[in-house]
């Protein structure tokens, strides 16, 4: 293994320098609207720098620059100013405008660009917009404002249904990075192995990041790996945290669903200071809580373990528990969040010291389907009372999950270059444990509760990023050093011995590992402007992996401006995304049900002998992608805009995870596959593999029209889709034994979950009316058809029809420091449509699932009220 630069260190250093160095000329000033209105949360940014900072919630600011410098204020819905400094004093007034003239920090490594500028496409969306959607968590919230961005809520899933996996474009979790103030995020600790959309695959745990931490959200919808590393193949989305702020800002809310349950409530704390100086301290500490919901099939009868309703021992139960005592809907959750953001300038306003981070803690408490009398008996009376009726029991699988992260850096001006070092610690960790359940092979000694392990990911960053423009030509190089360590830690030998825990069989002592790796990459992004109207840019990124070597991945883009008022744009990149730790020594047992019968399935991972020797799996490698996208970005007017982009995403050796491969049902001779489950003691296996070419076509199209006159208010009206199709291309890259002995390592439904587990197209029509006080959104958000493929028999195949979710916001300031506001999420009560199981009862395990889950849209809690406060002070 290759060692890393130690990065504990790196904060005294960081912090000497910065001691040493003098502080600067302020400049403050009041930014208002065009009707002298403050406008709070503007971006004020020192030109051709990331040195910058935002209006608090009086439209004030306060930063550091010299006379003759220019500032750069923007805001999303105003036209951007640029303003030369000449004197202490500032004060500027935006006019009404679009997004398209907002300053990002993603999209170019090389210099700072607007949305019009950019040469790829670009969404930014602020807080005020993401609380507009009524949805309580970041990953919610952007679905309903992202049409090319899914997730939803998992049900019967293990540690799935507390992560909840989400992508963009449609191509899986894995392909998604996650940046926090432009620095890369640790992925979650948890590999999706369920039957549910993203199976196999690793993410972020977005929700660890609050919404009352956000300033705004960059939706970057191109591949990025030459500039940013892997995982970019879809995109990259970067939380961009608030700053100082002269309030502090108390968010309490409560909602319930229409049915009765999934009670949440949830309070967080916004506040900072701003130094005369420019420095800058924003703190946020946040509280949710939420109920579970059941939205279960109700059979009455049990067709998975063939008891009918008029069973001679069993009908007076399944009579009294017509949903088979099944709990499906979302988990029971409880988290606490507190992030900080603090920076300093030195260096005449030339350099800045920052710092920022958070710890994210969160309990939940899903649920495995639950045990009938019929099915698991409690002869010791562990979870009955002796000499009462046995009435079956259910499993809880309950989670402990923290997640944090933190960056010390400092930029400064060298030689005429912006300079920017940093390092950067993240960790997810979470912890299993199996209530209400027994281990029927202990007997009368089980336990109820178990320990059933943990896992845990982190990664350590040291950044290197130099940037630096030369009249028409900007440059940007830099380098990353990252380590990164995965752990699997068994659970109480009570929660594995035998068959192990009902619902759950604990991580055995051969499933435990520690592994590590380290890698460096280098690139450089380059942008030339031969004239005004016309940005050539180019980048290339070397990274180098300690455990499967190097990749090199360049790209090239162009924007030709349409003067101000739009501009066309285009790009191609190759990218590539490392396989995670996870993947590549993830194992364990899983438990399944099917026919009536409880079996043990067996994940071994990609370095076990079983696997690389004795079925000849190839080792584990890098995915690589070739991405083309075109488009146009147009502003009719001030108040009218629209942007169309189209997308190509080639990926080879897609990373998978396989089906079942068990028995052959041939009882008279035993294959080499089928001894390997023999001499493991497993009735079926599985592994991860780089088998799959896919190839992802799609279209963006957003539309805007803000400041409409309507009678004494105004309304802004948004239109936003993605339409995208996922094919695989070639044959599936089966390991030469399998084949042979014809095994299908990724079968029909195992292929829905990459091919239509997500909708295929999305549309969000958005209106927001303000007037006087008041302010009414209506979002409409159409998910398209989802088809489920049965394994092995097209005619049990089943497409989900598309739906359209209306959800209402209504919002009334009382004052400058008080507001209310009250939300429907899903005011229709718009549900999927139920399975049909076509007469096999596993598709539906027995009439115990009512609406799909192994492919998802938009979940199934039906319509949720909620109401909320806001103060000041």
């Amino acid at each position: 293994m290759k060692n890393l630069i130690p990065l504990k260190p790196l904060a005294v250093v960081l912090l000497l320098v910065v001691s040493n160095l003098m502080f600067g000329q302020t400049v403050s000033g009041l930014v208002t609207d065009d009707t002298s209105q403050p406008v709070p949360g503007a971006s004020v940014v020192l030109k051709g720098t990331t040195t910058g900072t935002t209006t608090d919630f009086d439209g004030n600011y306060t930063i550091n620059a010299n006379n003759g410098e220019t500032l750069v204020f923007s805001y999303v819905g105003y036209e951007t100013q640029e303003v030369i400094v000449s004197g202490s004093t500032l004060n500027v007034t935006l006019q009404s405008g679009v997004a398209l003239d907002a300053v990002m920090l993603v999209g170019s490594r090389a210099k700072p660009r607007t949305i019009l500028d950019s040469p790829v496409p670009i969404d930014n969306i602020g807080v005020s917009k993401l609380k507009n959607t009524g949805q309580p968590t970041v990953d919610k919230m952007l679905t309903y404002k992202v049409p090319s961005f899914n997730s939803s809520n998992q049900t019967v899933s293990d540690a799935t249904a507390h992560f909840d996996p989400a992508d963009l474009r449609g191509l899986g979790p894995s392909r998604t990075l996650v940046l926090v103030n432009g620095k890369r995020k640790n992925q979650s600790a948890l590999v999706y192995i369920n039957d549910t959309p993203g199976k196999g695959e690793v993410g972020v745990d977005l929700k660890s990041i609050p919404a009352a931490a956000i300033e705004r959200i960059e939706v970057l919808r191109d591949g990025a790996s030459a500039q940013y590393g892997s995982d970019a193949i879809a995109g990259v989305i970067n939380m961009v945290l608030k700053k100082g702020v002269d309030y502090t800002t108390v968010n309490a809310k409560t909602g319930i669903t229409t049915e009765g349950d999934g009670f949440n409530y949830g309070i967080d704390i916004n506040t900072g200071i701003t130094g005369e100086t420019g420095g800058y301290l924003n703190l946020t500490f946040g509280y949710y809580e939420q109920d579970k919901t059941d939205r279960s099939g109700t059979p009455g009868a049990d067709a998975l373990f063939g008891v009918a309703a008029n069973d001679p021992t069993f009908g007076s139960w399944l009579a009294e528990n017509a949903d088979l005592g099944t709990i499906v809907g979302q988990p029971e959750l409880k988290k606490t969040d507190v992030f900080f953001n603090a920076g300093m300038p030195f260096k005449n306003g030339k350099g800045e010291f920052y710092t920022f981070g958070g710890l994210s803690y969160r309990k939940g408490k899903s649920f495995a389907l639950y045990r009938t009398p019929y099915w698991v008996q409690d002869p010791f009376n562990l979870l009955h009372e002796a000499g009462t009726t046995y009435q079956g029991f259910q499993p809880n699988f309950e989670t402990d999950i923290r997640d944090n992260n933190v960056t010390v850096g400092t930029k400064w001006g060298l030689l005429g270059f912006d300079v920017d070092l940093s390092g950067t610690y993240g960790r997810n960790a979470v912890d299993y444990e199996i209530t209400n359940s027994l281990n029927p092979s202990l007997g009368a000694s089980s336990p109820t509760a178990f320990d059933a392990g943990a896992y845990s990911f982190s990664n350590t960053l040291a950044n290197f990023d130099v940037s630096r423009s030369f009249g028409a030509l900007s440059l940007a190089f830099g380098a990353e050093i990252k380590g990164e360590r995965f752990t699997a830690k068994a659970g109480e030998p009570a929660s594995y011995i035998g068959g192990g825990a009902q619902s759950f069989p604990g991580l055995q002592p051969s499933n435990v590992v520690t592994a590590t790796r380290d890698n460096y990459g280098v690139y450089a992004d380059v942008e030339w402007e031969p004239i005004e109207a016309l940005l050539i840019g180019g980048a290339v990124r070397y990274e180098d992996f300690s455990d499967f070597g190097d990749n090199t991945s360049w790209k090239i883009n162009a924007r030709y401006s349409l003067g101000e008022s739009g501009a066309l744009r285009g790009s191609y990149s190759t990218g590539f995304r490392a396989p995670a730790l996870h993947q590549i020594y993830l194992s364990n047992i899983q438990t399944l049900v099917s026919g009536g019968t409880i079996s043990n399935q067996g994940t071994f991972n990609n370095v076990d002998p079983v696997i690389r020797t004795g079925l000849g799996v190839p080792q584990l490698t890098a995915e690589t992608s070739k991405n083309i996208s075109a488009g146009i970005t147009y502003k009719f007017n001030n108040n009218f805009t629209a942007s169309v982009d189209f997308y190509n995403v080639k990926v080879d050796d897609r990373v998978l995870f396989t089906g079942e491969i068990g028995f052959d049902g041939d009882d008279t001779t035993t294959n080499p596959v089928e001894q390997v489950l023999i001499d493991n003691s497993i009735t079926s296996l599985k592994f991860f593999t780089n088998a799959v070419n896919t190839e992802t076509t799609g279209v963006d199209i957003v539309l805007n029209y803000s400041n409409i006159e309507l009678g004494d208010g105004k309304l802004n009206a948004s239109l936003a889709a993605n339409f995208n199709e996922t094919k695989i291309k070639g044959k599936i890259g089966t390991p030469a034994l399998l084949e042979a002995n014809g095994y299908d390592i990724f079968n029909r439904k195992e292929q829905s979950r990459i091919l239509s587990a997500r909708p295929k197209s999305k549309i969000l029509l958005g209106l927001d009316y303000g007037i006087n006080k008041w302010n009414f959104i209506v979002n409409n958000t159409y998910f398209g058809e989802v088809t489920w493929q049965h394994a092995t028999t097209p005619a049990n195949d089943q497409t989900f029809s598309g739906k359209v979710i209306t959800d209402l916001v209504i919002n009334y300031e009382f004052s400058e420091k008080f507001s209310a506001n009250v939300s429907a999420s899903n005011l229709l009560d718009v549900y999927p449509d139920a399975i049909d199981p076509k007469g096999d009862v596993v598709t539906d395990l027995g009439g115990r699932f009512k609406y799909p889950w192994e492919v998802n849209q938009f979940g199934f809690n039906g319509t949720t009220i909620n109401a909320g406060v806001t103060f000041k002070f």
